[in-house]
């Protein structure tokens, strides 16, 4: 990609579409969009269809219009497979159809099989039953990322799937109705200390892992992956290291200075019990990640604090 390419950039005020669009801009970058900042509707075949013929972008990132957490994925589910079905179908055609050099999808880890082998490799798509927790959203990725595969086979299309970890860092969505767990988290603990409260509850357990992947590192991991992949299989992003809900809410609260007790509401759902991404294809290449978990919560706290 070069300075005066055309590149659209496609989320929903989330971590995807913040730390694309702010590395671009740091970069010098002048040409490039945002479905959200240039109030493109993607749910709109003819917007988009009128926007690609009109701007030619050729670079795509093609993100989730909707996605969350386990509560916003039990509440919203149909409003979760319509819109990304929707929107990803809008977008991978009119890139493919007005001759975008080349697209990057991102699935999701959930759309891997709910007792998929640890750490989990990129051929385990679609070889068992998906969580039941997060199963319409799931689909709708798994969808796109089968359209990505029969563009580029049928047409030749540079399409590209990617599975990044559970994505946090400054602009992460924090509101406790719709945010991932750690952007939950961190809410709920900087909630605590400004309130003086004496107890956190967590949903769930506390037993299950999952991975997480720094904004700027995912941000590194997509300009690799447009200069270096054309491969029709889908490849992780991932830091290669888990941690437990437990372990993370601890974390969390210490670099908070929450000094109160940390409980666990074992009635919420769990959801999947883990979820670790072999990630030996990307580093293979000569990516690697370079943000440390602990580092990494400091810095959007600091964020968190500040916005």
């Amino acid at each position: 990609m070069r300075r005066d390419s055309r590149i659209l950039i496609v989320g929903h005020k989330d971590s995807v579409e913040n730390s694309l669009l702010s590395h671009f801009r740091s970069k010098g970058f002048k040409k490039v969009f945002s479905n959200n900042k240039d109030r493109i509707d993607v749910l709109s075949q003819a917007r988009v269809e009128r926007f690609f013929k009109d701007k030619r972008p050729e670079y795509v990132f093609l993100g989730s219009i909707r996605s969350g957490g386990i509560a916003a994925n039990l509440k919203y589910p149909a409003e979760f497979i319509y819109e990304n079905c929707q929107a990803q179908g809008n977008v991978i055609h009119a890139a493919w159809r007005h001759g975008a050099k080349k697209l990057l999808y991102f699935t999701g880890s959930c759309a891997y099989p709910a007792l998929a082998k640890q750490p989990i490799k990129e051929s385990s798509l679609l070889t068992g039953p998906l969580e039941p927790t997060s199963e319409a959203y799931s689909t709708a990725k798994i969808a796109g990322t089968i359209m990505c595969q029969a563009y580029k086979a049928q047409y030749g299309f540079n399409a590209i799937v990617a599975v990044p970890a559970t994505l946090y860092g400054p602009g992460s969505d924090d509101d406790l109705e719709t945010a991932h767990v750690m952007g939950a988290l961190i809410a709920k603990f900087q909630k605590a200390v400004r309130s003086n409260e004496k107890q956190v509850t967590v949903w769930g357990t506390g037993r299950p892992r999952r991975e997480f992947l720094y904004v700027d590192d995912f941000v590194s991991a997509c300009s690799f992956l447009m200069d270096k992949y054309d491969g029709a299989e889908l490849i992780n992003i991932g830091c290669g290291t888990d941690v437990s809900i437990k372990g993370l809410a601890g974390m969390i609260a210490r670099l908070s200075g929450f000094k109160g007790k940390v409980t666990f509401d074992a009635s919420k759902p769990d959801g999947v019990m883990r979820k670790l991404m072999d990630n030996r294809r990307i580093t293979a290449m000569g990516w690697k990640p370079k943000k440390g978990l602990e580092e990494g919560i400091r810095k959007t706290i600091q964020w968190y604090r500040k916005a």
